[in-house]
């Protein structure tokens, strides 16, 4: 019977976990033995009971070479793979730019890595896409956020006392995690305006009762996937420029824009961050990447004139019953393509394993990657 185990996560800061009792039974049914780290639910408000009712084992360290498929969020350190065995599969976050060592490892020990991130984002991959579900709720999350430390309230109110006018909010980046954000902070009353460099964007922005922020045509473009194209320096600056107007009359900023593979984007630079109302919030979702701002720093606060600079890349983590509910939902259909009737067969055909599949039988697929790999060789 093929196994498939469900592995504690290692990472500082990550709460959730890459299955749930709902997942289980539904791979147990399929035909797989589910094993689960001894606490990988505990800090999604799973106990180890709760994955033992749904039919898995308990286990520890000593099950994973007997693993088949491993399940996991976000990316391992690299000497967890030494006990993995070859031509196991590994489905996870693995952020392969930035964790070269890592894919090196995956590669040495010959195991399949289906990296989450590398998805392709097409109709059929849906169902399996984490960095939508993710994006999703850190977008909620980033305005619940900003407005719990912001020291204004966010929508209109008429008192005795008088008028309190609405807070305004800026939002850049207008994909999964820019609209979520820009819905949750119109529900809290607030004055929404956004930028974003992709002309789609527009009527999606507006359908939520928002305010997009007209770029010039040069200045207008879409890249693969969805994601915005890379700028030049000289267009980045005509469109902080433009953008700047509106961040200094913000009492929050929520960033969101990222570029597959390459540093995020800064859209807000030291002069604007100087030009910005004392006690405004910026909360910078791409900070894992080096964050929109040229202050932004990764799981921490920066206060700049009187600004605080949120780095908050992993948003999603701390809501992690709902978000390791979506996680291990995208996880289950993703083995269910590659194992329909716990039949292992990676079909390299496939365009969505074929575009996941970071390493393979030694190689590393990725062509990126590949090529970091050997510019670090």
């Amino acid at each position: 019977m093929p196994r498939i185990m469900v592995l504690r996560e290692r990472g500082a800061g990550e709460t959730r976990v890459s299955a749930t009792p709902e997942t289980v039974k539904a791979f147990v049914r399929t035909g797989f033995e589910v094993v689960v780290e001894a606490g990988a639910g505990d800090q999604a408000a799973l106990s180890d009971a709760d994955f033992e009712a749904a039919g898995a084992r308990i286990g520890g360290a000593a099950d994973i070479p007997g693993a088949d498929i491993l399940l996991a969020v976000a990316p391992l350190p690299a000497d967890a793979v030494a006990s993995m065995r070859e031509g196991a599969i590994l489905i996870t976050h693995v952020t392969p730019d930035q964790n070269l060592p890592l894919v090196k490892a995956l590669a040495d020990k010959k195991v399949s890595t289906l990296a989450m991130e590398l998805i392709p984002r097409i109709s059929r991959a849906q169902s399996m896409d984490s960095l939508s579900s993710q994006a999703n709720l850190a977008g909620y999350k980033a305005v619940l956020v900003g407005a719990s430390r912001s020291p204004r309230m966010f929508p209109l109110m008429m008192t005795a006392a008088g008028t309190i006018r609405p807070a305004q909010v800026v939002v850049l980046g207008a994909g999964v995690a820019g609209l979520q954000a820009i819905a949750t902070a119109r529900r809290l009353g607030a004055i929404v305006e956004v930028s974003d460099v992709r002309p789609a964007a527009k009527e999606q922005v507006e359908s939520l009762g928002a305010k997009f922020i007209p770029l010039p045509e040069s200045l207008t473009s879409e890249g693969t996937g969805g994601y915005a194209r890379a700028m030049t320096d000289e267009e980045a600056a005509q469109q902080r420029a433009i953008v700047r107007e509106r961040l200094i009359k913000a009492d929050l900023v929520v960033t969101t824009a990222l570029v597959p593979g390459r540093p995020a984007p800064k859209l807000i630079d030291d002069e604007t961050l100087q030009a910005m109302k004392p006690g405004s919030l910026i909360v910078d979702i791409a900070a894992s990447r080096g964050g929109n701002t040229t202050q932004t720093k990764d799981n921490e606060d920066v206060v700049v004139g009187g600004v605080t600079i949120v780095g908050a890349s992993n948003l999603a983590a701390q809501m992690a019953v709902d978000a390791s509910a979506l996680y291990a939902r995208n996880l289950k259909a993703l083995v269910e393509l590659i194992a329909p009737k716990a039949e292992i067969k990676l079909d390299l055909e496939d365009e969505i394993v074929a575009g996941a599949l970071l390493t393979y039988e030694g190689q590393v697929r990725h062509v990126p990657t590949a090529q970091l790999l050997q510019g670090g060789a």
